[in-house]
């Protein structure tokens, strides 16, 4: 994993150049010492918000005229390791956001008024608008699908019973972004006592910073960095 320096705003009577940060990423796992951990009949890969609206040219992001450089080179790490799971016997499970009117959350929406945001933009990925489909992968007949209305694939949901159901202990998270719905994802995992892995070169977000800062944090303190090859190098080898 590389080291990335970054700067940022200096706080209030910080002197300009002394808040360059640099930080050191714990090393993957592995694919000898991964195979082990993330055994096909206990092991679930999470997909997350691979939708128009996020991701695709056409969507509010892409719209909004944000950087959308980091998609493509994703979703090609992505595609391969659906394939090495599918091939293992991994449960692929493909995670979106599906909001509508009586599902924008006050909380969310007063955050969205002060930051002095326009009333429509809680309105991304609606439900039965193209914004809220799958773009670049999408799951196959029969594999699971998770609808949640904010960041976290747990929040409001009963997809933790359904992997308990499964016999599912152990989650391989890779999508969009990396410092929202990975993040959030993620750490709920781990409250719930999930193993969680996470694909750090198969996640994205639309700022270096944001990633790499997000990856740093949740590598500190819930899951373990793990590579897309090693990964599918250790489903390769069952």
């Amino acid at each position: 994993m590389p080291t990335i320096p970054k700067e940022g705003v200096p706080a209030k009577g910080v002197p300009v150049g002394a808040v360059t940060v640099t930080v050191t990423l714990d090393p993957p796992v592995p694919a000898a010492a991964l195979a082990p951990m993330i055994r096909p009949d206990r092991t679930a890969l999470l997909v997350i918000d691979p939708q128009v609206d996020f991701i695709a040219p056409e969507g509010a992001i892409g719209q909004a005229g944000l950087d959308l450089g980091v998609v493509e080179p994703t979703l090609d790490r992505i595609r391969p390791l659906l394939a090495a799971a599918r091939a293992a016997g991994v449960s692929p499970v493909f995670i979106r956001v599906i909001t509508r009117p009586e599902t924008d959350g006050t909380a969310l929406k007063a955050l969205y008024e002060r930051r002095g945001w326009p009333a429509e933009a809680v309105g991304i990925c609606r439900a039965g608008t193209p914004g809220a489909d799958y773009y670049g992968v999408a799951p196959e007949s029969g594999e699971m699908e998770v609808e949640k209305v904010l960041f976290s694939a747990f929040a409001g949901t009963d997809f933790e019973a359904r992997l308990r159901a499964r016999g599912i202990d152990t989650l391989v998270v890779c999508g969009f972004t990396t410092e929202c719905c990975v993040d959030c994802t993620v750490r709920d995992a781990f409250h719930r006592d999930f193993h969680v892995f996470i694909v750090a070169d198969a996640c994205a977000a639309y700022e270096p910073a944001l990633h790499w800062g997000a990856l740093h944090a949740l590598s500190k303190n819930c899951a373990l960095l793990v590579e897309s090859a090693d990964v599918a190098a250790a489903w390769n080898r069952v």
